[in-house]
């Protein structure tokens, strides 16, 4: 069912506990390819799930890591992004959609360029996967990761779909039961995919719960999904431009966004805000989103942040938005 949902074969799609795991099998496995000198890129805008296993890579390899920057609106610099391809890069590691502003970046367009130069690329799916059809052939890409609770299912189990002939000629991630053909004292033969990659007993609750999400949200519909969030995000980024004081980080259109919104009140610390929305009912992320390097581009060391999903609707947005008026009030702004 998971391999159907991305339209890869089954194969394809390896168990692993979270999209962090699946990186990190990446930086482990494919990453032993590496050499001192080669380049792998990501982008400032990244998780720090995929930021961290790069620079630990790097660290590992001799490999140096750059950063496609983000435009003054906060998308991803393209004319950037070809200068640094140019370099001939072994890996891009980048989001589909940003978990901090909600920016979706062109990926399929991405994955093309990067392959004309010989980059592989890995898109952390996370964010898009519960908001819109991903298609891994359409787009391209190598390797592709999202998190199980991030697509309405259970914690502690998450994807990571390859391509055939890269899994193929990656060694194990972990080694153990399982993921064993056959077993001798002088050493052992792998397994066939995708268990190859699934050391030990699998998590089949997790599984069979992340199954049964998928199956709810293919019922209905990945296209519905969408045109409710894109609706809810364009109502909330009119709204919240009326709000006075209000910071918004990003894009100003609901073209270019996906799933969330990221904003501050003039000068209030986003902790405080959020506190006051709980206040008033509305709960809101508040903090540095796992993006530390780009709060140090917008300048704050934290901001808030609205998610919407398709069981949301235009009467929370007006709650939020109501609840920010509280928070005038409180603040005395």
């Amino acid at each position: 069912m998971i391999a159907q949902f991305l339209n890869a074969r089954p194969w394809e799609t390896i168990f692993v506990r979270n999209a962090t795991e699946g990186i990190n099998l990446v930086t482990r496995s494919w990453g032993a390819n590496l050499k001192k000198g080669d380049l792998i890129l990501s982008t400032v805008m990244e998780h720090h799930s995929n930021m961290v296993p790069w620079q630990e890579l790097a660290k590992r390899t001799g490999a140096t890591i750059e950063y496609v920057p983000v435009t003054e609106e906060g998308t991803l610099n393209i004319t950037a992004l070809k200068e640094l391809l140019a370099k001939k890069p072994k890996m891009l590691a980048i989001a589909h959609v940003s978990n901090v502003n909600g920016v979706i970046n062109p990926i399929q367009e991405i994955v093309k360029m990067a392959h004309e130069v010989g980059c592989l690329v890995l898109v952390d799916a996370c964010q898009s996967v519960p908001h819109m059809a991903v298609d891994v052939r359409q787009l391209d890409c190598d390797f592709l990761v999202f998190s199980g609770h991030k697509a309405f299912g259970p914690t502690g189990i998450g994807v990571l779909y390859g391509k055939e002939t890269l899994l193929r000629g990656m060694e194990p991630f972990l080694t153990g039961g399982d993921m064993i053909k056959e077993v001798k004292l002088e050493g052992a033969k792998w397994n066939d995919l995708p268990w190859k990659f699934e050391a030990g007993t699998p998590a089949i609750a997790e599984a069979i719960g992340l199954g049964a999400a998928i199956k709810y949200i293919s019922g209905i519909g990945m296209a519905n999904i969408q045109c409710t969030d894109a609706d809810l995000i364009a109502y909330a980024l009119e709204e919240l431009q009326k709000v006075p004081g209000i910071i918004i980080y990003g894009p100003k259109n609901s073209i270019d966004r996906c799933g969330a919104i990221s904003f501050n009140l003039a000068d209030i610390h986003a902790h405080d805000l959020a506190s006051v929305m709980d206040d008033n009912n509305v709960a809101i992320r508040s903090g540095h989103h796992c993006s530390m390097p780009m709060m140090e581009i917008l300048g704050v060391p934290a901001t808030a942040r609205m998610s919407i999903a398709f069981y949301n609707t235009k009467e929370d947005v007006d709650a939020l938005i109501t609840a920010l008026h509280e928070a005038r009030k409180v603040f005395r702004l």
